[in-house]
Parts: C-alpha cells; sequence; structure tokens
C-alpha cells in the first residue's frame, strides 16, 4: 500500500529547494522588510543574521535530524524517541494545523491581487478602502481562497518526488531570479514629493542597509532581538513539525551539515533581496513614513507600488504568489504526513480530505472579517479580529513553547550527542557540533523563554505594575 511506503527526496538537491521552499514564504517576502524598515534598517539584519547563524542553525538541525533519524513525522517522531515526551509531536502538529485555517485565506486575497494586475485593473488595487471592502465582501474573499488551496493540494496529491520536490525544483529558481530582478530595478526608482524633494532608490537602500542607533536603549535592542527571533520561525519554518517532516524524507547518504548550510543560506539570501526590492520601492514613493504601515504594507501601501511600477507591478505580485504558494505546500504536506501514519491512508485520499477539512475551516476565517466580526485584545497588547487570534496562538505562543521544551528535551533528556550522531550518519564531519550543543542546552532556551514570555504578555504585565 501507498501508505507504508515511505517518500523520499532524490537527493540532497530537492531536500534543499524543498525546504527552502518553505522557509521562503510571505513572511520572508513581506515581514522581513518591515521588521527591518521598523526596527533599524542595517542594525536589524547584523542581528538577524548573527541569530541565523546560531540560533536558527540549531533549531534548524534539531528538526531536521530528528525527522531523519525517526523516520517519522513529528507526531510520531518525539514518541519515538522517548514515550513521556510524545505529547511535544501533539503539540507540534496543533502548528500547521492552525496556520492552515488562515494561510490559505492570505494566499487567496494575493491570488485576488495578482489576477487584478493580470487584467489590468491595478489602479482600482492601488485606491484606499479597496483591501477593506474586499475582505468583508461574502463570496469573493472564499472563491480566491478555494482556488489558492486547489494549487497547493494538486502539488502535495502528487507526492514528495513527482509533487513537491518537482514544483520546488521549477518555482524557486524563478522565485529568486525575479526578487534579483525586481531588486535591481527598484535601486533605478525616483521620484519627487509634493515638498519638491526627489527621493531615489539608491536612498532607500541606505535606510535598508545602514544601521540606525537612534533611541536604541537597552529595552528597545531587546525588542528587536526578540523580533528579529520571532522572524526566524517564519524564515526557517522551524518548531512546527514541517522540517522535521522534510528531514524525515531525507536519505541516509546526503550530508546534512552542508544541506542545512545551503538552507541557510539561500533563506537568509531572498529574505535580503526581498528586502532591496521592496523598502527602496516603498520609501521612493512614500518616504520613511511609507513602511510605518506594518502588517497592512502587503495590501494596502505595497498595491500602490505596484501600481508606480507599471508592468513589473504583475510580476511582483507573481513573487508573492509564488512564496506564498512554496509554504502553503510545506504546511499541508506535514498535515498529510501525519495524517498518513495515523489513519494508514493513502497519499491521495488524505490529501483530499484534508484539502476540504482546511476549505472548510478557511471559509469559516474569511467569515471573520462579515459574519464572525469580532476584536479583541491579546496578551502582547495587540487588537485582533478571528485571523489574527489564529496566527497569534501558532506562532507567537506555540512555536516559541515548543521550542522551549525542544531545547529542553535535545540538550537535557536525550542529550545534543544523539543529534550529532544523526548529522554525521553519512560519514560527513558535523563541524559546528561544539556549537550546536552550547547553544541548544543554554543559549536556545533562554532566548526561547524569554520570546514566550513577551508573546504570552508577562513583561507588559510586569512594566505596568512597575510603572
Amino acid at each position: 500500500m501507498e501508505a507504508k511506503k515511505k517518500s523520499s527526496f532524490t537527493g540532497s538537491l530537492g531536500f534543499v529547494l524543498a525546504a527552502a521552499g518553505s522557509a521562503v514564504g510571505v513572511g520572508n517576502i513581506w515581514r522581513f522588510p518591515y521588521l527591518a524598515a521598523k526596527d533599524g534598517g542595517g542594525l536589524f539584519l547584523i542581528i538577524y543574521l548573527a541569530l541565523v547563524l546560531t540560533f536558527g542553525f540549531t533549531l534548524l538541525v534539531t528538526d531536521v535530524a530528528i525527522g531523519r533519524r525517526t523516520k517519522t513525522n513529528a507526531l510520531h517522531a518525539f514518541g519515538k524517541m522517548q514515550k513521556k515526551w510524545s505529547f511535544l509531536g501533539y503539540l507540534t502538529f496543533c502548528v500547521p494545523a492552525i496556520i492552515m485555517t488562515y494561510y490559505s485565506v492570505i494566499g487567496g486575497w494575493i491570488l485576488k491581487y495578482l489576477a487584478v494586475y493580470l487584467t489590468g485593473a491595478g489602479k482600482a488595487a492601488a485606491q484606499d478602502g479597496y483591501f477593506t471592502d474586499f475582505i468583508t465582501s461574502p463570496v469573493s474573499p472564499v472563491v480566491f481562497m478555494l482556488i489558492f488551496l486547489c494549487f497547493t493540494a494538486l502539488v502535495v496529491y502528487r507526492g514528495v518526488e513527482k509533487g513537491i520536490e518537482k514544483f520546488s525544483r521549477i518555482v524557486m529558481p524563478g522565485l529568486l531570479l525575479m526578487i534579483i530582478g525586481i531588486g535591481l530595478f527598484s535601486l533605478t526608482l525616483s521620484s519627487t514629493g509634493a515638498d519638491g524633494t526627489e527621493r531615489t532608490g539608491l536612498q532607500g537602500l541606505t535606510v535598508y542597509i545602514m544601521p540606525n542607533l537612534d533611541g536604541v536603549t537597552p529595552a528597545r535592542f531587546l525588542e528587536i532581538l526578540l523580533d528579529a527571533m520571532s522572524q526566524l520561525f517564519f524564515s526557517l519554518s522551524v518548531s512546527m513539525g514541517i522540517m522535521i517532516t522534510y528531514g524525515s524524507y531525507v536519505k541516509k547518504d546526503v550530508n546534512l551539515s552542508k544541506s542545512l548550510s545551503q538552507i541557510e543560506i539561500f533563506d537568509t539570501t531572498v529574505a535580503f533581496l526581498a528586502g532591496l526590492m521592496i523598502i527602496p520601492a516603498v520609501y521612493v514613493f512614500f518616504g520613511t513614513e511609507g513602511m510605518a504601515s506594518g502588517p497592512s504594507l502587503m495590501f494596502v501601501s505595497l498595491p500602490k507600488v505596484f501600481e508606480a511600477m507599471g508592468p513589473l507591478g504583475g510580476v511582483l505580485g507573481m513573487i508573492f504568489v509564488f512564496a506564498a504558494l512554496t509554504s502553503s505546500v510545506s504546511i499541508l504536506e506535514t498535515l498529510v504526513a501525519n495524517c498518513m501514519e495515523i489513519f494508514h491512508s493513502t497519499r491521495k485520499k488524505t490529501s483530499l480530505v484534508i484539502a476540504l477539512l482546511s476549505a472548510a475551516a478557511s471559509v469559516i476565517i474569511c467569515m471573520g472579517y462579515n459574519v464572525f466580526y469580532f476584536e479583541m485584545k491579546l496578551p502582547n497588547g495587540a487588537s485582533a479580529q478571528l485571523l489574527d487570534l489564529m496566527d497569534y496562538i501558532s506562532n507567537s505562543f506555540l512555536m516559541p513553547f515548543i521550542s522551549l521544551l525542544t531545547c529542553i528535551f535535545v540538550g537535557w533528556i536525550i542529550r545534543p550527542t544523539w543529534i550529532c550522531e544523526e548529522m554525521e550518519a553519512s560519514g560527513h564531519t558535523f563541524k559546528r557540533k561544539k556549537m550546536y550543543a552550547f547553544m541548544i542546552r543554554y543559549v536556545t532556551p533562554i532566548i526561547m523563554a524569554m520570546l514566550f514570555l513577551q508573546s504570552a504578555g508577562v513583561f507588559e504585565i510586569i512594566k505596568n505594575m512597575f510603572g
């Protein structure tokens, strides 16, 4: 039976492209530039790079090594390592299950904007109020969400080699080339403001890469550090079971150290290029104030940039669609792989059932902007609707908590040598072995605890208590 046959990537290239595809999602294309602009430009870049080479490396190694050594998905991997810790697998399974409910909704929004630009109606999308009118309408968001989910399900339905790997081999090189091309074009842009001040793409590049230390206090530095740390979860797809699942598809002769280094490089390069693509363009047309639009940047400020860029705006829209698809595929694959093992069902049947369940849940999320609309304050102080609430539970609460527990489990229960042995199972040396052992036992748990406490609103409560 198909369910009993373990799928695998054909080699290291297939694994690197698929894993990088999962990592290079909307979070990298949109959230990274937004945080870089908000958190001091080059200062954020330096901090983020340092974290990628230390914390990101530690979490990525842990997930992939667990997957390859146990040859099973996240739901069962922790229980296979030690039965008392099987609960951690169930917690990890919750993350992609929750994310899938709203990621297809966001993917549908992006697909809608792409359709608008390809049909020559980009000027309408750049108008104030367009996005709000769209997401609050009862039918259109559901239709585009379903189309996006169908594309995602089709790739997963076709399997690891014929679906995920083949899709990644085609999309990832094209995605990288488009990002580089638009990034270089952004540097050539210029605009004259109402006050007669000329802004250029090269000036925007300076805003992006030069460290801005104005107003950086110890408390502000900690905030930037935690922002960069939270971005790692979005960027590297760690602590959500995806890399454990992909790790289980990696053959024993693959040099994990080399492959993971390539994923780090690919992911960080794309994140940097995404900033190069977006920040200079937004600066040219809206100045430094344009980056203050925060989470609304993708659907409010960027459409104005797309419109100003003419036909290239459609190409930029395609980049967002491809980026959303690569991550959506990895999320759905994680759910399908887990359920195939739970119910001993075939990939095709499981893919269809999970896609239908995801569609039903996503419809409810779409209705969170009309029928089920509400507003609530989250523990971290942010105001949220239904989609924001699901995002908070999965990304801001569960993922740091899972990372903290994983560090304790690997660092102190099964010991780092268990991971290091798997990293060297192919006969290749794990050169960062000592650093990994130190990070997983002492440093990463502390940062994860801080990130979790911040997300849970504990720091805000303490701040209010002591004025």
